[in-house]
């Protein structure tokens, strides 16, 4: 989660549910964000197997059965998202007039038939706060947090924290990370320092290096095509932490 975009929150998602993977992990990946981006780190936008959110769509909004794409990789299955999420998005709202705790459950319900499944399931979130949001806090054990180190991403945290307790939402479940890192910058470094305070950010981070941006040219994760990167190395030791 975050509240704005191009932080790596989808490059982490495809990240870590390819690691996991490929270690034996049964894993799912739920693409709520309506620009499913997530398929182009995976290399699915935009083909025969891309619904651009349908499925998903109809879960949400009329409660019908997921059924995810099986094997993008070994052991890693998808749920895609795409530009019907925006309509999913609109009857929720007009749902919630109705009943508000049945709107913002929506995700929940739709994952809980087939969450037995698998061993973990990550859930890419779209930026900003809306109702998609609010149904993934809802839904998720855990929520992850990028931050990059930058006077702006400060603000964006605490609109988080904020957002979290208009919502009535958990704060426990916010769990933070230091990304697109630059520590030759003193503003990297002290803001970093600061945050670290804050008990809510693990140690190990993910700097900005050219391999993350690579991945939209291999359409893969970092892990196939730079497996003994310094970006693939971080991407482990962040998820070892986590």
């Amino acid at each position: 989660v975050n509240g704005k975009g191009g932080v790596l929150k989808t490059t982490l998602t495809a990240n870590v549910g390819a690691l996991l993977a490929v270690s034996g992990w049964k894993v799912l990946l739920v693409d709520m964000d309506p620009q499913g981006n997530l398929g182009l780190d995976l290399g699915y936008r935009h083909g025969t197997l891309d619904d651009d959110g349908s499925a998903l769509a109809q879960s949400l909004m009329f409660g019908t059965r997921l059924a995810p794409l099986k094997d993008i990789r070994p052991n890693l299955d998808v749920v895609p998202g795409g530009a019907e999420l925006d309509q999913a998005a609109a009857g929720l709202i007009a749902q919630s007039s109705k009943d508000g705790s049945k709107a913002k459950l929506a995700l929940a319900r739709s994952l809980a038939p087939i969450a037995a499944e698998y061993d973990i399931i990550f859930i890419d979130c779209p930026p900003g706060f809306s109702v998609l949001s609010e149904n993934i806090f809802n839904a998720a054990d855990i929520v992850l947090m990028p931050v990059i180190p930058t006077t702006l991403s400060i603000r964006t945290y605490h609109m988080v924290k904020d957002y979290f307790k208009e919502k009535d939402l958990d704060s426990n479940k916010m769990m933070c990370f230091f990304t697109m890192t630059d520590l030759r910058k003193n503003m990297h470094n002290e803001i970093m320092e600061e945050l670290y305070k804050d008990k809510r950010f693990f140690q190990n981070y993910v700097p900005y290096l050219s391999d993350v941006e690579k991945m939209g040219l291999h359409k893969a994760p970092i892990m196939e095509f730079a497996n003994s990167s310094y970006a693939a190395k971080c991407y482990r030791e962040l998820w070892t932490e986590i």
